[in-house]
Formats: C-alpha cells, sequence, structure tokens
C-alpha cells in the first residue's frame, strides 16, 4: 500500500523558512558547486580556505500589517507618556524618532543633569543641517529655564538669527576700497591699542606703527597679507569708536573693512607669517561684533593650526630668533591663540582644540631692555589670563561634556571652585579690584570671565535647586528650602553672588558710558547674569530684589539693541521669552514659587534706577531698604570665602564624603533612573 505523500503544514513552513544555501566568493567566481560549509569543500581541496568567504545578504521579511499597526500605536503611546514626564530637561523635540526611547545604560549619575543622552540638534533651515545647540551656551540655559518654567516639552529653543550673513557682507565688499588717510589711520591704530591690545596681545606696538608709516611713506599698500592686518586693525578700531557712519546694508561700523580683509587674507598659506596669525586673531575677534561665532571660531581654529606648523607651541632657540622681542612675541601671540580657544568655548560650548599636555612654550615673560616698551599687555595680567583660560577649559570638558568620569559631579565641581579659588589668591595686587580709584578696563574684563567661569561651573546646581523649589512634591511638603542639602545651597550661592558681581561691574561701566555699544562680551556676561539673577528670586524669598537686577539687564540689553548690537538683540529676545514664561507662570500657578518678582520693582517705574551702584555693595547685595551690606568684602573675587563657612566647608571636604549625601534629593525631582549629583 502506497504511503500518503500529505506533508505537516508545520512542515511546510519549516522547509519555507530554512535558509538557501550561498556560494562562497572564491566558488562563486569559479563557477563551480559549494558545500556551503566554512570553509568549503572546495576551498580546502585547493589548500586556500583562509580565501573562502560568504556574502552578508539582508533577507526581506515579511510581517503582517496589523503588526506593524500594533508597533506604530505602541510608539504614539510611549511618546504620550513621554510628554507628560517632568523629565523636561532632555532635549528630545530635536532628536529623532528613535531617540524617545530612553537609554537604561546612561551614566547619567555622574553627568550634568541639563545633558541629555545624545547631542542636541535644531531643525531649522530645511536646505542645511540642523543646529547643533552647545549645553554650555547660554541661549541653551536660557532654553532649559523656559522649560523648567512652562514644564512644557514644546518649548523650543531661538535659533540665532541676529547674525550679518554672508550675502549682505558680499554687497559690502568693495576691491577698491582705499586706505584711510595717515591721521585717521594712527587713531584707528591707538584706539585698538588702548581698548584690545591692552587685554589680548595680538601685534607689537611699535613694530605695527612702523609698518603703517613705511606703508605711507613709499604708497606700498599691495601687499595682501599687510593690506588684511591693517583693515583688520581699522574694523575694530571703527567699531570701539563708534563714530563711523553704517552702510544701508549693516549697522556695526568698520564692517567695509573687515569684509575686504576677509577676501584678501589668503585662506591656506604653505608658508604662513606671524602677520598672517595676526590678522586671523584680530578678524576673529571682530566676528563677534557681527556675531558671527561660528566665523570667529573658525578663524581661531586656522589660526592655531598655522601656529602649530610654524611651532609656536615650542620655545624657539635665540640661535633660530636672536631677537628677544619677537621671541617673546611668538611667546605670546600663541598664549592669544590658547585663551581665544578657551573663551570662545566658554561663550558657546565647543570642546577645546589643543591640550595641555602638547604644549611646550613657556609663560610670557618680560625683556629686559625694552626701551620701546613693545609688549603692550602687562605680563602679569597675561599669566593671570592664560590660567583662567586653563580653568574654563577644564570647566567645559568636566561639567558639559558627556565624557564618562571617574569621580561624581559634585566633586568635580568642587575640583574646579578649588582651582578657581586658588586662582583668584594669587592674583597680584594690581590685578585686584579696588575702590581707592579707577580701575583698568583690563581688569573689569578679568574678573568678568572669572565670574562667568563661576557661573558656568555651578549654574547646573542652581537650576537643580529651582526644580527643586517648583516641584509639587516640594510645594506640598513646604520644604523646598529645608530639602536643599548645605553643599548645594553653597554651590548655589556662588552662582549668584558671581552673577551679582558681573552685574554691578557691568552697569557701573554702562553709566560711565564704557561699555562698547557694539560689543559683544559684555552683552553676553549681563545676559548670563540676568538669567542667574532670575532663578535666584524665584527659588531664595531672601533674594526677591535679584529681580530688579534682572530688569535692569533687560533695559541694558535693550537699549544695546537698539542701537545696532546683534548679539544684544538675541539675548535681549531670549530674555523677552523669558519675561513671558514667567508671566504665564505666575497667572496660571504663580502660588508655587516662593517669591513674587513682580514686588522687587513696584516702587519704580525706571528699573535702571532700582539698581544704582551707590545703592549696592560690590556682589550687587540689596537689602529692603537699598543699603549696601557693610560686611561685603572690598575684594570679594579674590577670596571664594565671601560666601560663609559652606562654602569653605564644601572645598575642604574629603572625597569620600560625597557619598554620605542623600541621594534621594534629587531621585524625587528628576523621575528617570539612576540619577544623583552624587554618587560616582
Amino acid at each position: 500500500m502506497k504511503s500518503s505523500s500529505k506533508i505537516p503544514a508545520s512542515d511546510t513552513a519549516i522547509r519555507k523558512q530554512k535558509r538557501k544555501s550561498i556560494a562562497c566568493r572564491r566558488c562563486h567566481s569559479h563557477k563551480i558547486k559549494c558545500t556551503g560549509d566554512q570553509p568549503c569543500l572546495k576551498c580546502r581541496q585547493a589548500g586556500c580556505p583562509a580565501e573562502c568567504h560568504y556574502v552578508n545578504r539582508d533577507r526581506q521579511i515579511k510581517v503582517h500589517e496589523s503588526y506593524l499597526e500594533e508597533l506604530a500605536a505602541e510608539n504614539q503611546r510611549l511618546r504620550a507618556q513621554l510628554s507628560q514626564s517632568p523629565s523636561f530637561l532632555t532635549p528630545r523635540e530635536y532628536q529623532a524618532h528613535d531617540e524617545s526611547v530612553p537609554e537604561q545604560d546612561a551614566d547619567t549619575h555622574v553627568r550634568n543633569p541639563m545633558l541629555g543622552e545624545r547631542a542636541w540638534f535644531l531643525p531649522h533651515d530645511p536646505s542645511l543641517p540642523p543646529i547643533h545647540v552647545c549645553e554650555a551656551a547660554c541661549t541653551a540655559f536660557a532654553t532649559r529655564l523656559r522649560k523648567v518654567l512652562t514644564k512644557s516639552e514644546t518649548t523650543s529653543h531661538m535659533p540665532r538669527t541676529q547674525y550679518t550673513p554672508e550675502d549682505t557682507l558680499m554687497k559690502i565688499r568693495n576691491p577698491a576700497m582705499p586706505w584711510p588717510n595717515l591721521a585717521q589711520a594712527r587713531l584707528l591704530i591707538q584706539i585698538v591699542s588702548n581698548q584690545v591690545t591692552r587685554v589680548y596681545h595680538l601685534i607689537l606696538r611699535k613694530s605695527t606703527i612702523d609698518q603703517l608709516e613705511e606703508a605711507y611713506r613709499e604708497g606700498n599698500f599691495d601687499d595682501p597679507v599687510l593690506t588684511c592686518k591693517f583693515f583688520a586693525l581699522f574694523a575694530l578700531g571703527e567699531v570701539y569708536s563708534a563714530r563711523s557712519s553704517p552702510s544701508l546694508e549693516c549697522n556695526v561700523p568698520g564692517v567695509a573693512y573687515y569684509v575686504n580683509a576677509m577676501t584678501t587674507i589668503p585662506i591656506l598659506p604653505e608658508r604662513p607669517s606671524l602677520a598672517h596669525i595676526e590678522s586671523l586673531l584680530l578678524l576673529s575677534l571682530y566676528s563677534f561684533f557681527l556675531n558671527r561665532r561660528h566665523s570667529a571660531f573658525l578663524l581661531v581654529g586656522s589660526a592655531m593650526r598655522l601656529g602649530l606648523t610654524v611651532g609656536l607651541n615650542h620655545n624657539i632657540p635665540e640661535s633660530k630668533c636672536p631677537d628677544p622681542v619677537r621671541r617673546q612675541h611668538r611667546t605670546r601671540l600663541w598664549w592669544a591663540i590658547y585663551v581665544f580657544d578657551r573663551m570662545y568655548g566658554s561663550k558657546v560650548g565647543w570642546p577645546i582644540q589643543i591640550s595641555d599636555a602638547d604644549i611646550y612654550v613657556d609663560m610670557p615673560s618680560n625683556v629686559p631692555g625694552d626701551i620701546h616698551n613693545d609688549h603692550t599687555s602687562d605680563t602679569e595680567f597675561l599669566i593671570a589670563s592664560i590660567e583662567l583660560a586653563k580653568i574654563t577649559g577644564q570647566v567645559i570638558d568636566r561639567v558639559y561634556s558627556r565624557k564618562v568620569f571617574p569621580e561624581s559631579f559634585l566633586q568635580r565641581e568642587q575640583k574646579l571652585l578649588i582651582s578657581l579659588k586658588e586662582w583668584s589668591c594669587a592674583l597680584p595686587p594690581q590685578l585686584r579690584l579696588s575702590r581707592d580709584g579707577p580701575v583698568p578696563m583690563n581688569v573689569i574684563s578679568l574678573h568678568l570671565q572669572f565670574n562667568q567661569c563661576i557661573m558656568l561651573a555651578s549654574r547646573p546646581v542652581l537650576l537643580h535647586a529651582l526644580i527643586q523649589a517648583t516641584s509639587p512634591e516640594a510645594i506640598t511638603e513646604d520644604s523646598s528650602q529645608a530639602n536643599i542639602r548645605q553643599t548645594l545651597k553653597a554651590l548655589s550661592d556662588a552662582c549668584i553672588h558671581a552673577a551679582r558681581h558681573t552685574h554691578l561691574l557691568i552697569v557701573e561701566e554702562w553709566t560711565n558710558a564704557s561699555v562698547p555699544i557694539f560689543g559683544y562680551f559684555y552683552a553676553h556676561y549681563l545676559f548670563s547674569s540676568a538669567l542667574i539673577m532670575v532663578i535666584s528670586s524665584l527659588v531664595y524669598p531672601e533674594n526677591s530684589n535679584d529681580f530688579a537686577l534682572f530688569e535692569a539687564a533687560f533695559e541694558i540689553l535693550r537699549a544695546m539693541s537698539s542701537h545696532g548690537n546683534l548679539a544684544a538683540t538675541e539675548f535681549y529676545d531670549n530674555l523677552e521669552c523669558v519675561k513671558q514664561c514667567l508671566n504665564e507662570k505666575r497667572g496660571s500657578e504663580g502660588g508655587h514659587f516662593q517669591s513674587d518678582p513682580s514686588r522687587a520693582v513696584e516702587s519704580s517705574t525706571e528699573p535702571l534706577a532700582v539698581i544704582a551702584p551707590n545703592q549696592l555693595g560690590l556682589f550687587g547685595n540689596t537689602s529692603a531698604s537699598g543699603v549696601p551690606d557693610p560686611t561685603v568684602p572690598t575684594d570679594p573675587a579674590n577670596d571664594m570665602a565671601f560666601l560663609g563657612e559652606s562654602m569653605e566647608e564644601f572645598l575642604a571636604q574629603p572625597e569620600a564624603d560625597f557619598d554620605l549625601l542623600d541621594p534621594s534629593l534629587t531621585d524625587a525631582v528628576y523621575l528617570w533612573p539612576n540619577l544623583s549629583l552624587w554618587t560616582a
């Protein structure tokens, strides 16, 4: 009897699922049958088993449409849960669709809580790549603050649109642009010497004046590198004097010189000169007046790489460069590149471009017998600037990078603040702030950068304090103040005091008409401190007057913006959005805040009148009566003991003691797992 040939359906499915064998590359090329082994029989017989390789093929698998619909519904459900979650500090609305899945292995317990697992990208122009938002940027911090205030994932970052674009610059370009007359050129160079080269060593003063005189005497205006250098100097001279007539395309003075210098200088010189590197640094500095931060970053990066090609990061032997002034100029020019690299990174959040371990050149020093005083910057000032720039680079690396560190977040904070304290205590007397007489502009600039470094390092902790103060759990228990450990309070106080000090210094410069109306850095420092003032007034009831300082900064930025300052316009727009969020919050959930910031300005309709310098202590401390605190030290930036015993205890605390702090203080606020500022 013939057996049945019917095959079960399961066996049929198994046969269909059986992988179809393929030939290895060698058998396929020789068109012979392959056994499918590894190595196959034919390759073994031919004596070349190492050549037996198979092509990886991506098979297409059919799935039911209902399964795809279930996956889409599950994805939508997870997105809805994420949008309702309080974890609004991660920039998930700008990330790809698959990034909405939380990462289980993220080392968030040792990272700045402001950072997400992935980089933050903002889609803006469909024809261009998305904008990368650096977390250390103050505008990014402003967006984080607005997210905390609104508790909404839909709060979007404001893209930077207030800058001079390339098409506008090309309209201004004039290849036949003449040089100014000699008298005007001398004045512009003198302005740069007073405003720029006292802070950064970019040129040799006497040598530059000699080159200028020689160019006019001999009519030598055809050298492209020399023309670029002087046009960059003329551009800076005009923008600092702010006396030139703006063009129809751009309101920033000196832009015509800048455009022609940018199009004159060779981009890739095989044998760069020092004048070429000087020009790049001058042009990078002017780019900030146009709010072209990316251009400034690229220019200083080019200057650094050209400096590496000529060995500026090494000491040059005396036999190769006998002139001591020239040798010292090489040294100082390299350190100017170094300071620019760290300083630009602190403004926007870019990583440092060269490690300290790759620098072998000595620190700046005095040149005996320099009768012309060709070094326009004080040696001790330059050394202090370099040391501060080094700490600034460490802040960007240790607080705002996504590296995995062996220490906890607070341990890194402690080391950074110890470095800042040691730096401030080591300042020579002439670089300390004093009320005995006028303070030089370069000293003010140095302390503004010092305060900014403190704010960069500590403002994530202050933002954390705001999250605690506005969380429903903290409000219900009425313990938003009591639950903040003394360690966090000390770090928050450091941030607030630095912001007040920055505010006071800039307000005094503003009232003395010493602030460059088109300047970038004063506007940036003021914007950074204003954000801290908002948080301070919301978290701590005793700091309600800090909102008056925010209002004053808002008015100064508005005035600078109305005169055509592009950076101030960007920062003013961001502060305006912050004010709008505050008004909406007070209208809907105002009772959740610890103080009402509007009370700080009820007594005056003019915000600047509330914070006149003679009504503030050196750190901007205000009391209910407006009388400055007489206990404020004369120069608090020189010793961080002004923050009290809590800061001293924090700086002296052994690293092991951080593990004893209770991590549950933040676990109740941040709902994603394993997030603690303390544990390593």
